[in-house]
This record gives structure tokens, C-alpha cells and sequence, in this order.
């Protein structure tokens, strides 16, 4: 199996609810470090996994919808607790979207999986991974 590995950060405001949370149920700042990787069984024509440039390009504009913003105020998260791990599966289905539309290129047809990875810290981090549909 290949991969690719890009990397982009962002940072956020949040809160959570239920007592397991304990002080970071008021409101917090977070800033991640994200790692996509994409994974297929062969190179493409090309000797590729994916268009780096533009797998780097659709990580950063997933993220930018997030970027600097409460997590709190965004309405299709009323409900939940915007976790490492929930996060990781938003990530990981915005950019699934955008492979299905085609809009990492043609090489990414073959992609077969992929893995989000949401570091909060040095010492911390959660992912989603997941097979990806045919393309």
C-alpha cells in the first residue's frame, strides 16, 4: 500500500458539555496540527498517490471553514462535542466529498483509503480513518 502525508494546522475556540470534561467545558482555544494521508495499492500512471499540490490545496480549505472561529456558533455542530476525535471524522468526510467530486485530480481515483489526524499536542492526538468509495 502507498501513501501521502500532508500537513496543515489550525486553531479554534470551543467548549464541551458533561462532567467528564471538567475545566474545559468554558470555552478554550485549540490549535492542531492535522496530517492527511491517502492510501492506495498502486501509483498511478504518473508514480503518484494524489496531486500533492492539490491535496494540500483541499486540507487547507477544509480547514479554513474552521480556522479562527467558536465551534461553539456553528450550527450543524449544535448538539455534539467538537472532540479531537469528532473533529478528525469532519475533516475526514469534507475531504472524502471533495475526492468523490473529483477535485483532487485524476489520481485520485485510486485511492482506496484514507486517515485524518488531529494533533492537539505533543503528548496527544486522535485520527478517523476509513476505506474510501470507488471513484
Amino acid at each position: 500500500m502507498f501513501s501521502l502525508n500532508v500537513r496543515e494546522h489550525f486553531m479554534i475556540a470551543h467548549s464541551f458539555k458533561g462532567e467528564i470534561f471538567g475545566p474545559a467545558r468554558s470555552l478554550h482555544g485549540a490549535t492542531y496540527i492535522v496530517d492527511l494521508e491517502m492510501r492506495r495499492p498502486s501509483l498511478d500512471d504518473d508514480g503518484l498517490v494524489v496531486d500533492i499540490g492539490l491535496a494540500s490545496q483541499s486540507l487547507a480549505a477544509v480547514l479554513s471553514e474552521f480556522n479562527f472561529k467558536n465551534l461553539d456558533d456553528i450550527p450543524e455542530f449544535s448538539g455534539n462535542n467538537t472532540t479531537t476525535e469528532f473533529m478528525a471524522s469532519v475533516i475526514f468526510h469534507r475531504i472524502a466529498a471533495l475526492i468523490e467530486r473529483g477535485e483532487l485530480g485524476p489520481s485520485a481515483h485510486g485511492l482506496t483509503q484514507m486517515k485524518v489526524t488531529l494533533h492537539e499536542s505533543h503528548v496527544a492526538w486522535a485520527a478517523f480513518e476509513g476505506d474510501l468509495p470507488a471513484t
